[in-house]
């Protein structure tokens, strides 16, 4: 069995466009319905902030896996310098139950989060009919923000125009390997990120939502962090995607909200298969707004250990373990 712990999947580099591909071909198989992927269950004890989920999955396709991540998320960690989340990735051969490989760190929660990001910026771009450079702000610059501006550098390459940071902590580009700061700036108040942005991303472990103002109109809302959003934002929203129904409405999150408080309906939201598999931004025009809320697919997850897997074997990277 192999094992990769976060040095390994440094080690292994971020390619974006093979990140991407890796999340669209699992969207495939999640439109053809070859996986398997429980209801994931929370364990919460003491803090009821904090928890540990269970995310088993397998899926199919000719890169099938099955596997399960096991990832603690303690928010107040980073106010004793520890990382937030901690996460463990087990992969099975699909057809025997065989273990296959251990991953033992949260990086690759952050990157598949990202290239789930940026398979919807993939699509949002092919939506737009101008070419127009894109703003895009950041809201919350840990793990995750890190993560995601990195994808948003290489996603949008020339498009790109400006990108605006905000955290509540000061950011410091250099301790986070930002290799290319000519076009980031680093704004006062989250409002200085949100206000001007095509791409808003929030990236916070805020347990309240406080996002009241008009979104640029014809922008892309992700929601990563699922808890930012006041309910009457649903109101400005033209298009409100999920990557599960089941999933992310529960736990408090800002989609849950909009169901209890306004209404809102899984026949009128979009699935992430519906973008990929259907198309369905094309009936969006340049001036309808965007929104994207992602409870975290446990089939992404295992896709993306199978990648690492299977570069890491490429590579010779990582440490085998006697059985």
């Amino acid at each position: 069995m192999l094992y990769l712990n976060a040095d390994n999947i440094k080690a292994a580099g971020l390619d974006w466009e093979q990140l991407i591909a890796v999340i669209r071909n699992a969207v495939t198989v999640l439109g053809t319905n070859d996986y398997a992927q429980p209801i994931k269950p929370y364990l919460r004890y003491g803090d009821p902030k904090n928890r540990i989920i269970a995310m088993p999955a397998y899926v199919g396709g000719e890169s099938a896996y099955a596997g399960i991540k096991w990832i603690a998320s303690f928010p107040d960690n980073i106010h004793q310098n520890k990382l937030r989340a901690h996460s463990v990735t087990i992969l099975n051969e699909h057809n025997t139950g065989v273990p296959l490989c251990v991953i033992n760190t949260a990086s690759i929660s952050a990157i598949r989060t990202a290239a789930v990001s940026g398979l919807l910026i993939q699509a949002y771009l092919e939506k737009r009919t101008d070419d127009k450079p894109l703003k895009v702000g950041i809201n919350g610059f840990g793990p995750i923000g890190r993560t995601h501006l990195k994808m948003v550098q290489s996603v949008l390459g020339s498009r790109l125009e400006n990108i605006t940071l905000f955290d509540l902590k000061p950011i410091d580009l250099q301790q986070a390997e930002i290799e290319n700061t000519a076009n980031i700036t680093i704004g006062e108040s989250w409002e200085a990120a949100y206000q001007d942005a095509d791409i808003f991303i929030t990236c916070t472990v805020s347990s309240a939502p406080y996002i009241n103002l008009p979104p640029v109109k014809g922008s892309l809302q992700l929601n990563v962090s699922l808890r930012d959003y006041k309910v009457e934002m649903k109101d400005y929203m033209d298009a409100i995607i999920v990557d599960d129904w089941e999933e992310v409405c529960r736990q408090n999150t800002d989609i849950e909200n909009m169901h209890k408080e306004k209404g809102l309906q899984k026949e009128q939201t979009l699935s992430i298969a519906d973008i990929v598999c259907q198309d369905a931004l094309r009936q969006y025009s340049d001036t309808d707004t965007i929104m994207f809320n992602p409870m975290g697919m446990a089939i992404f997850d295992i896709a993306v250990g199978g990648y690492y897997y299977q570069k890491a074997q490429q590579d010779s990277i990582g440490f085998v373990l006697p059985d």
